[in-house]
């Protein structure tokens, strides 16, 4: 069992069976509800995408190549990605919490709800790397996705040679083995991708051999989107991966709770060697 650090250092809930379940439940709605509320609100704010702007640099000579892999982690570049008809105002706190803690480079990426292909958004994802990248002169990035967000991320690494540029992906209630919930699912394509089965959850089982990210995957026993709720866990032999079992939330409060937002920056500034490791699927639970 493969255990993050930063683990330890957060509060456990023991598991919930019985009518403590049904408690357990209840709050968590409850808080779905409240999460949902102030989502609505900040919405508006994040129908346009992020205008991303040059980085200042101080007068000298022309910049060097860019930075090598390796460099600190406020260095490196993380990328937010939303889930399905979403946007990128879900990030608002989990943004504020990693800038205090020294992130430096931060860009978040909408893409369109119209979007028929999953694959689409993928290479998507990969050209606004390329740009991140360029910009900052530095040649890995970290990814944080929620929901469809992680799926697009994971499609990009996976498939289309994204390892390459990406050090960590973290995902937060996504559902890598295709959920049964998918409302809409006869009228939208991309939502019909998510269901389990589908010819592009059977693509993500093919084998990946040599993939160089890291994945830390946040799962909640309370996730009513995660039908059954395992399937936000990766599960392939091939990945270097670790499953976080959070307690107490459901999906929307994944992106916004304060406890889970730090076990994200702490997983984001750990530093792991990848190379020559062989991959590993463990699991840990944070509160």
């Amino acid at each position: 069992m493969k255990v993050l650090p930063f683990l330890s250092l957060l509060p456990r809930l023991p598991r919930l069976t019985g009518p403590r379940l049904s408690t357990a439940l209840l709050g968590a709605t409850v808080l779905e509800l409240v999460v949902l509320t102030g989502h609505l609100a900040t919405y508006p704010f994040g129908l346009t995408q992020e205008r991303l702007t040059p980085e200042r640099r101080a007068p000298g000579p022309a910049p060097g190549p860019p930075t090598l892999p390796g460099s600190s982690a406020a260095e490196r570049p993380v990328v937010l990605l939303h889930g399905f008809i979403d946007n990128r105002s879900v990030f608002v706190l989990l943004r504020r919490a990693l800038a205090r803690h020294g992130r430096r480079h931060l860009a978040s990426l909408n893409y369109s709800p119209l979007t028929r292909d999953l694959r689409t958004a993928a290479e998507l994802l990969g050209r606004h790397v390329e740009e991140i990248c360029a910009r900052t002169g530095q040649r890995e990035v970290d990814i944080v996705g929620h929901s469809l967000g992680g799926l697009i991320a994971r499609y990009y690494v996976q498939r289309l040679g994204g390892d390459h540029r990406v050090r960590t992906l973290v995902t937060l209630g996504t559902p890598h083995g295709g959920t049964a919930v998918a409302p809409g699912a006869g009228l939208h394509p991309i939502v019909r991708q998510m269901r389990g089965g589908s010819p592009l959850i059977e693509e993500l089982r093919l084998p990946a051999p040599g993939c160089r990210t890291r994945f830390v995957s946040f799962w909640s026993e309370l996730d009513q989107v995660m039908v059954p709720v395992g399937t936000a866990c990766v599960d392939h032999p091939d990945l270097d991966a670790v499953n976080v079992r959070v307690t107490g939330i459901g999906h929307l409060a994944l992106p916004v709770h304060p406890a889970v937002a730090a076990a994200v920056r702490e997983a984001l500034d750990s530093q792991e060697v990848r190379e020559g490791a062989a991959p590993s699927t463990g699991t840990s639970s944070v509160a």
